[in-house]
């Protein structure tokens, strides 16, 4: 089975996914060399392609049974109106719902887009399970095994990234380069849930290849 992980970060969301199913081909696409280093060291056998994931998705996209993105999110998130009055605000992101448009008009595979809740009502609508949105072809189920996050609210940026680094089960003093590696753990998609979702759209791809090889089986 072959996979696309757009935005890979360090992989959160593909943790679990060996444990889902055997020969999984996967290669993962992010622009930030430091984190697609770490990702490749985490997942070897993944092609690891630093590059612009949204582009690549453009140029790629029939080449994959099963495609996950997770654009960037903070030009989305509720933390901009709460953050308005000391802060340079920005323009939502608009690529988000441009990948959501683009695969459920001309991709043939499954797929999940996953984002934050926003500040704003979603202009796609999207199957809410905890504090994220994911914009799929198939249908979720309704407890996706999202762990409960780590208290943060409180304690020092060494207490929190060594609460996320148990959470997610990865160092994340070992990330180096420009980003806020606070920023970067707390935005990893939790490995339960993203191995529920990519369990649950592998379940509609096997069974639909098996009704159509009893169709061809009838016809012969």
């Amino acid at each position: 089975m072959k996979v696309l992980n757009l935005y890979a970060c360090l992989g959160g969301n593909r943790y679990k996914w060996d444990e889902v199913v055997d020969n999984l081909e996967v290669t993962a696409v992010e622009l930030d060399s430091e984190a697609a280093r770490l990702y490749q060291e985490r997942f070897p056998n993944d092609t690891v392609i630093v590059s612009d994931a949204h582009q690549y998705l453009l140029d790629h996209y029939k080449e994959f049974d099963f495609i996950w993105s997770s654009p960037p999110c903070p030009t989305h998130s509720r933390f901009q109106t709460s953050m308005k009055t000391i802060r340079k605000m920005q323009y939502p992101d608009m690529q988000l719902y441009q990948e959501i448009i683009f695969l459920d008009s001309f991709y043939e595979g499954k797929y999940c887009v996953e984002n934050v809740i926003p500040f704003y009502t979603p202009l796609i609508p999207a199957q809410q399970r905890g504090r994220h949105l994911y914009w799929t072809n198939f249908v979720l189920p309704n407890d996706i095994n999202e762990r409960k996050n780590p208290e943060l609210s409180r304690g020092l940026a060494k207490d929190i990234i060594e609460r996320l680094s148990v959470y997610h089960d990865y160092d994340f003093t070992k990330y180096k380069g420009k980003q806020d590696n606070r920023k970067m753990a707390r935005n990893l998609v939790d490995y339960e849930a993203g191995r529920t979702i990519f369990e649950t759209a592998l379940g509609i791809i096997r069974k639909s290849d098996t009704n159509q090889t009893s169709i061809f089986d009838y016809e012969m």
